[in-house]
């Protein structure tokens, strides 16, 4: 039986999805979207196919609801959706700190609901999607939720207790490793470099130490202790870094980063 899937507030990540589902076989006449602008509907009916619909269609036609909009936005959404949500319709949330039990106590009883934190390398196929299960989601919804996910990257299920952690270290994520790129190709000028050449040097190091980090099999500490030479210039480096505290540093970010899921999740979205 085909599979109707909705996509509501279809935004980068909601696109992201899409397009990744398209490419992995997906038809579009299966695929429902929507958007707060008429105008952007429109541009997601024309680039891919698809239908777009208000969210009440949605929620009446879809056998999946993707909710992709923003986390101070759900509440809305949910009053906008719970009159037209069946209860054997499954619930995808995509929102950062908004537990299953949220969208359980809105919506009519018994409705499965699983929580994803994917990320922004969704846009190239990349992405670390983590999946959890609300009260009443089964096997079958989590293994729908990877297929659905899977089409944009690697899928990890985890127990809900670990999403804020997750959401710390694979949600925020990339933007910790842009942040360091963005500093090392200042440092890169510093030395001497054009800011092209600093930028090319440190993406393909980059590149090549995940994929040494994801195909070799080897723990980091051996990886790092491979670059570093007795009295070289990595060990250098390192010290360095070490007597400035960005191992400390990175530690408390990522509690900050848990702590504001946290509190999101308790609906502090100030």
């Amino acid at each position: 039986m085909t599979q109707k899937v909705a996509v509501l507030g279809t935004g980068k990540i909601g696109e992201a999805l899409l397009s990744g589902m398209i490419r992995a076989g997906w038809a579009p006449a299966d695929l429902l979207v929507t958007a707060r602008r008429p105008e952007r509907a429109e541009e997601l009916r024309s680039r891919y196919g698809v239908t777009t619909v208000t969210n009440p269609e949605a929620a009446k036609s879809a056998d999946t609801l993707i909710l992709t909009v923003k986390p101070q936005d759900m509440g809305t959404l949910l009053d906008e959706l719970a009159p037209h949500v069946p209860a054997d319709r499954l619930v995808i949330s995509g929102a950062a700190g908004i537990p299953t039990s949220f969208f359980e106590e809105r919506l009519a009883s018994g409705t499965p609901v699983v929580r994803v934190m994917t990320n922004t390398p969704a846009l190239v196929d990349e992405a670390m999607s983590v999946i959890s299960a609300g009260t009443h989601a089964t096997a079958d919804h989590l293994a729908h939720t990877e297929e659905i996910f899977g089409a944009v990257g690697k899928t990890l299920r985890v127990p809900e207790s670990q999403q804020d952690a997750c959401t710390a270290l694979s949600g925020s994520g990339p933007a910790y490793f842009f942040y360091l790129v963005e500093a090392m190709t200042d440092a890169g000028i510093l030395l001497g470099l054009p800011r092209d050449k600093a930028h090319d040097l440190i993406v393909q190091s980059a590149i090549g130490a995940a994929t040494m980090l994801r195909d070799s099999g080897e723990h980091p500490v051996k990886l790092r202790e491979n670059v570093t030479s007795p009295a070289g210039t990595t060990i250098n480096a390192i010290r360095e870094l070490e007597n400035h505290g960005v191992r400390a540093a990175l530690i408390a970010a990522l509690e900050a980063a848990r702590d504001r899921s946290r509190e999101l999740a308790g609906g502090n979205n100030s």
